[in-house]
């Protein structure tokens, strides 16, 4: 086979693979501030969990029962199934945000939510650093 400059020919250029860069993750937005006033708008509670199971319709939702002082403890469904198994959260203190408009989550009532913080790793629910009667106010 001849070599194509010697034949007259212009050689056809070869384009070097290109491999594309991923895109760099979107920076999370900023938090929108709020006031002082409306954080206080905020009822967060001390709960103890009195009980836990699985929710009956979803694979990441427990269904915990929560007492945070009031005559009749609240049912709060939260998303930790993945991390907590019912057993280990009985007696276990959780802050609550008590003033959450009830919804149904998967066809169970949910009054409140208990705050967690989450990284790479995983998820840890927020707690007092000692025991606190259900209610205390978090401030």
């Amino acid at each position: 086979m001849s070599d194509p400059i010697e034949a007259g020919k212009t050689p056809t250029p070869v384009t070097p693979a290109v491999t594309p860069i991923p895109a760099a993750p979107a920076a999370p937005a900023a938090p929108v501030e709020i006031s002082l006033e409306t954080f206080q708008q905020l009822a967060l509670r001390i709960g103890t969990i009195t009980a836990a199971e699985l929710h009956p319709k979803a694979d990441r939702l427990l269904v915990l029962t929560v007492d945070i002082g009031e005559a009749a403890p609240r049912q709060v469904v939260a998303g930790i199934r993945q991390w907590y198994q019912p057993a280990e959260l009985i007696g276990r203190q959780v802050v609550v945000v008590a003033n959450l408009k009830p919804a149904a989550l998967r066809g169970v009532m949910s009054q409140g939510m208990v705050l967690a913080g989450s990284d790479e790793t995983g998820l840890a629910l927020l707690h007092p650093a000692k025991p606190l009667r259900p209610g205390s106010t978090v401030k």
